[in-house]
């Protein structure tokens, strides 16, 4: 009788074949990596803008007489804006003060309120201008009744422009602050007569002389 033929003869050459060969790993996959942000270069912070009366503090020298007197446009009291376009070809008087409802900005405002008539004979409009914002200008005419305008010159642009922001000592101790100072501006736009550093006795009665 023929010999059996071992299972290992009968199989098929294919699986005899096939588990002879170790198992393929399956193919590794790299992890894409993320796109590499592109570096963005920071900016520097931008410098803030400046503002005149700041800028020129210490520096600018107050105008002279005869000068072109510095254009402008600020809200008054009410926060309607007036310009000095509106002004032109009329004399104006421009006082500077540091700030409202103090002692002697009140008394220089209650003089230019008590002779507001002989300023008005001359066809001259007083204007007073400080810091002080238009809320706190409304509260101080109506305290003291004053009758003419009160421009608000928060930024201190037509201080700065003036060159009246200057540095100031108290006790000791320096500041920046407005110097209180007083400007007659003809009707041709120029710088008539200029009073720095005022002393409030007498003063309404000395820019009323000079018109």
């Amino acid at each position: 009788m023929a010999a059996k033929k071992s299972s290992a003869q009968i199989l098929p050459k294919s699986k005899a074949a096939v588990s002879k060969q170790a198992p393929k790993q399956p193919a590794r996959v790299k992890a894409a990596k993320p796109p590499a942000q592109a570096k963005v270069a920071k900016k520097p912070a931008a410098a803030p803008a400046k503002v005149p009366g700041k800028a020129v503090a210490g520096s600018m020298k107050a105008v002279a007489e005869g000068s072109k007197a510095p254009s402008f446009s600020l809200p008054d009291e009410a926060g309607a804006v007036l310009s000095s376009t509106t002004l032109a070809g009329k004399p104006y008087v421009l006082y500077f003060y540091p700030k409202d409802d103090t002692p002697g900005c009140t008394k220089e405002a209650c003089d230019f309120r008590d002779n507001l008539r002989a300023f008005n004979a001359q066809k001259v409009r007083v204007l007073g201008v400080s810091p002080d914002d238009p809320k706190r200008h409304a509260k101080f005419k109506e305290k003291y009744g004053l009758t003419f305008t009160l421009l608000s010159d928060t930024e201190k642009y037509l201080i700065g422009a003036y060159g009246v922001w200057v540095k100031k000592l108290n006790y000791g101790r320096e500041y920046m602050g407005v110097q209180r100072s007083t400007f007659l501006v003809d009707k041709d736009g120029k710088i008539a007569k200029v009073w720095l550093g005022v002393r409030v006795p007498g003063h309404v009665e000395a820019v009323l002389a000079s018109l």
